[in-house]
């Protein structure tokens, strides 16, 4: 419960942050009876690569990212959801190479029956958010709604040549990802008072920090495909870069970052559903070593709220670009490679 409003605002939804996504599997059924769009030249990437954002040619030389991101509240404290809501919403910008510009805040909210300020807090945590990453907020819409939501569309622009999809990655990369994850089990287990003071701060650190910092380093190099992982989990994300890229993945999950007291907690049966629903979805293009258990696969499959970025990089820039990105403060690990053994399929190991 937050101090100041009263409310335990994760208390008023079923789900929350990215967990709330309808899950790919369900999502697949439904994108695949959509006609296919007529052919645009200007369309540089759309629905065919399940990126993370939509980007259209203006000129020669700048192409406009478009992305959209909302979901329930993820933590109690209305000021914390709305500075995690705005970057979660910003991510899919930098994950495509570009710079974030305008945003439009999208509000639900039950405003006969909760406190008003308590949106003001949400939308003044956004705005500060989105002034940390050089985002005008131009308006919005809003609906009275039950169940509270928050996010933001995003608008950004980038040169046609720069553009950072998860379909290009190559045999011999090395991936780099740049926060830990674990945040769904996390934020489930606010949900049941299972977190301390200190840990709920650390948990909501990570997914309030901009990939802001992340992004403006992997633009120095040569980096072949990027994404943001968030509520399809790392090995869901990271096997669609795998299948836009004709290629395989190998991750270890020993070097995988991972949030204290995730293996704990998820023992203990805070695992949420969409995490479960991920590892149903990958299972049959994952190969898991022998001895690793259920915990650790739900682990790699956790449903994260605004995460970090996971970077495929060509090899020789590796090991520098992992450097720099630690000298900077970002929460790097190198995680894996892409190789050529087995388009579309990932290989864990221990």
């Amino acid at each position: 419960m937050n101090s100041e409003t009263g409310i335990k605002l994760t208390s008023l939804s079923s789900k929350g942050g990215c967990g709330c996504k309808i899950g790919p599997a369900d999502l697949e059924q439904v994108i695949r009876r959509l006609p296919k769009a007529d052919p645009n030249p200007d369309l540089l990437v759309g629905l065919d690569t399940s990126d993370d954002a939509g980007v259209y040619r203006l000129s020669a030389d700048t192409a406009i990212v478009q992305t959209v991101d909302f979901f329930t509240p993820i933590v109690d404290d209305p000021y914390a959801f709305g500075q995690i809501a705005a970057a979660n919403a910003i991510s899919d910008i930098y994950a495509m190479g570009g710079k974030p510009l305008t945003g439009l805040n999208i509000v639900a909210f039950p405003i006969a029956t909760l406190d008003k300020g308590i949106l003001a807090e949400i939308m003044r945590g956004a705005a500060d958010k989105a002034k940390e990453a050089g985002v005008t907020i131009l308006g919005g819409h809003s609906i009275d709604d039950k169940e509270p939501k928050f996010g933001m569309a995003v608008t950004g622009v980038i040169h046609p040549d720069r553009i950072r999809t998860n379909a290009g990655a190559k045999a011999g990369d090395r991936l780099i990802l740049t926060k830990p994850i674990g945040v769904g089990i996390m934020t489930t287990s606010i949900k049941k008072d299972q977190l301390s003071a200190e840990e709920t701060a650390r948990v909501t650190q990570v997914m309030a920090t901009l990939n802001k910092r992340a992004a403006e380093i992997m633009d120095r190099y040569d980096v072949h495909a990027c994404t943001d992982v968030t509520g399809f989990g790392l090995l869901g994300h990271a096997l669609e870069m795998a299948k836009g890229s004709g290629a395989a993945i190998t991750i270890r999950k020993r070097d995988v970052p991972v949030l204290p007291r995730t293996r704990e907690l998820a023992e203990l049966g805070f695992v949420p559903g969409g995490t479960k629903n991920n590892f149903a979805h990958i299972a049959g293009s994952v190969t898991f070593p022998d001895g690793m258990d259920q915990i650790d696969q739900w682990i790699l499959c956790d449903a994260v709220t605004s995460g970090g970025l996971l970077i495929s990089v060509a090899e020789g820039d590796a090991d520098a670009l992992l450097a720099d990105l630690l000298e900077a403060g970002v929460e790097a690990g190198l995680i894996g490679e892409v190789t050529s053994a087995g388009s579309g399929h990932i290989h864990v190991e221990a």
